[in-house]
């Protein structure tokens, strides 16, 4: 799941960045407006954190934008100013949540898989397939009782297999979805992760179907 992160403060970005990723996140940083709305218009995010005070643009107008683009992707407005005007005003814009700084990090993270879930049209926090279960507040796969071990890199092509349940992705979705902007992708990589993805899902009663030339489709088994 990929998130893009606008924030200012570079420290806070960073922190913010690394505790995410530790979440099963693929999160890109940009620290001001102009790269904000650049990134919002190159690639496809789940979700987007949005600081208020941001240099060049301000965050209210990069999101004032991207509503007049009709672009329905869930933001999270951070701001420093939690003040009653401030509030209703990212509201009016089209903020989806609002989160005044400083914040808890855990509750920033509920906040993030409420929106997730919403935006996935999926009310509660357990999704299965077939003899595969997702927990968005654990952000774990498990098979009966026991977790699935992914590596980040498979975790993120399940998850987006997974949410598209019975739909073909392609190669360029899951790539666009896992990587972030600093990452050479290999051409073979969407590949290989999907062949290793599919040998821990023996057994699960689900399975990868390869549709070729068009992607990758997961589904129940029979």
């Amino acid at each position: 799941m990929r998130l893009l992160l606008v924030e200012d403060n570079r420290e806070l970005a960073e922190w913010l960045a690394r505790t995410l990723r530790q979440a099963q996140y693929t999160v890109d940083v940009v620290f001001d407006g102009e790269d904000a709305e650049h990134a919002l218009s190159l690639d496809e995010h789940a979700l987007v954190i949005l600081d208020i005070g941001l240099p060049k643009m301000s965050g209210l107008e990069v999101l004032k934008r991207l509503r007049a683009s009709r672009n329905p992707i869930p933001v999270i407005v951070l701001t420093a100013n939690a003040s009653l005007d401030n509030r209703v005003r990212g509201l009016n814009e089209g903020a989806d949540d609002y989160l005044a700084k400083p914040f808890e990090i855990e509750e920033l993270e509920a906040r993030i898989r409420a929106q997730l879930r919403r935006a996935n049209n999926r009310k509660e926090p357990v999704s299965r397939c077939g003899g595969l279960c997702f927990d968005s507040n654990t952000r774990l796969f498990s098979i009966g009782d026991a977790v699935l071990p992914l590596s980040p890199r498979e975790h993120a092509v399940l998850e987006q297999l997974f949410l598209k349940a019975g739909q073909t992705v392609s190669k360029a979705a899951l790539s666009a979805a896992i990587y972030d902007f600093d990452t050479d992708v290999d051409p073979s990589a969407i590949e290989i992760h999907v062949h290793r993805v599919r040998k821990k899902l023996e057994g699960a009663g689900v399975q990868i179907t390869t549709l070729r030339g068009l992607g990758y489709l997961l589904r129940a088994q029979d």
